[in-house]
């Protein structure tokens, strides 16, 4: 069996993320997302939102309007649920047909969706953007009833969302980060709507997908990719393909565990390049740590995303970045930008346990933290913690 050592493994899951080259160069953001096969949404604009965070990292020419411009303007691109809200490339949606079946279904079971559905029904919301256009959550007035808990919402985004969630409403544009919704017809082209796909012709789709973006990866791994497929209906493929590899992947801490690679892996392994001494602040909701237990694995780096814990319960803080620098995570900060003040706040600062801060390494941080207030237009980079 192919045994793939943990040096090989990081330099292929980086380079598979788009990570292991230089932030510069030409810039194609809807190639970005096609290579990492979506970029998950997050509405905290902490610095910058999420998004645009992660297209930045890959590469540093990107800049916040270009994201809404594709999606609302350009059409290269579609919003859906991955594991969570997601921006896709359009050419994927022939194969996200049963993912609208299965999420319409399991949302429109929900009894809150019912009550909902009750208050305003699915044909009236409907009506009235066939009439008016697209139309936002905040063009609707029905409200919760009763004492307001944390996730209610009105009835009228239960029903907006499940017909999102469907397929029968699509992202039209937002505006603000607020979600325009439409007509699907208005907003996805035909040729993609009318594809038709067995469903066992999308599960294989979506598994090699994964598996082609993961570049190696278990069982579990490639279900969680896109959230798109269950445990049951991976393992049937698994069974039922002869392509992947099965490897052994060496961990950090020198185990060795089972998965499959992609069928190109020894042409992947002979080419990959070493990655770029480029030091990087990667966002919480990056691919690349997004899999905590695949992060802990593979870099050895203990990462837990705090800012939904009660702050008494946080062990490092709100809105904690880690620092990557080549093929080793060598440290974690947490920043908040002041836009109206011109500024980028450095309030904590960790360098990872036995990994030095000499002088050049500081400097890298110093200049990464001064491209990622070019980004979001702050010249002012404020220290208010110890530095290393």
């Amino acid at each position: 069996m192919l045994r793939i050592l943990n040096r090989q493994a990081r330099w292929l899951w980086l380079q598979a993320q788009g990570l292991s080259d230089s932030p510069t160069g030409p810039l194609d953001v809807p190639e970005t997302i096609r290579r990492l096969g979506f970029v998950q949404l997050d509405t905290i604009q902490n610095v910058t939102r999420a998004h645009h965070h992660i297209l930045w990292s890959r590469n540093q020419n990107y800049r916040e309007p270009m994201l809404d411009r594709i999606l609302g303007r350009d059409r290269t691109v579609f919003e859906h649920f991955t594991h969570d809200a997601s921006i896709l490339p359009m050419e994927f949606y022939p194969m996200w047909q049963r993912q609208f079946r299965r999420l319409g279904a399991k949302v429109a079971g929900y009894a809150s969706y019912q009550k909902a559905a009750q208050q305003i029904a699915p044909e009236q919301i409907k009506a009235r953007i066939t009439q008016e256009g697209p139309l936002s959550t905040h063009d609707f007035d029905t409200r919760v009833e009763g004492e307001k808990q944390m996730w209610d919402r009105p009835p009228h985004k239960r029903v907006l969302d499940q017909l999102w969630y469907a397929g029968d409403l699509a992202t039209s544009h937002r505006q603000n980060f607020a979600k325009y919704y439409d007509l699907t017809e208005r907003v996805i082209p035909s040729h993609h709507r009318e594809a038709a796909h067995e469903d066992s012709a999308q599960i294989d789709w979506l598994c090699r997908n994964a598996l082609d973006r993961l570049a190696f990866a278990s069982l579990c791994e490639i279900q969680r990719f896109w959230g798109a497929v269950d445990a049951k209906e991976v393992r049937a493929w698994s069974q039922s393909v002869r392509d992947p590899v099965p490897v052994l992947v060496e961990s950090r801490d020198g185990t060795w565990r089972n998965a499959l690679a992609a069928v190109d892996i020894e042409a992947r392994l002979a080419a990959v390049p070493t990655p770029t001494s480029r030091l990087r602040i990667i966002n919480p909701f990056d691919p690349v740590v997004r899999d905590r237990n695949r992060l802990e694995a593979l870099f050895g780096f203990a990462y837990r995303n705090e800012m939904f814990m009660p702050a008494a319960q946080r062990k490092w803080g709100y809105y904690v970045y880690p620092i990557l620098e080549g093929d080793r995570f060598v440290g974690r900060i947490e920043i908040k930008a002041d836009r109206s003040a011109g500024t980028l706040r450095v309030t904590q600062f960790w360098q990872e346990r036995g990994i030095a801060w000499p002088a050049g390494r500081q400097a890298k941080l110093r200049a990464e933290l001064g491209r990622l207030g070019r980004l979001i237009g702050v010249s002012e980079i404020l220290w208010e913690c110890d530095r290393a």
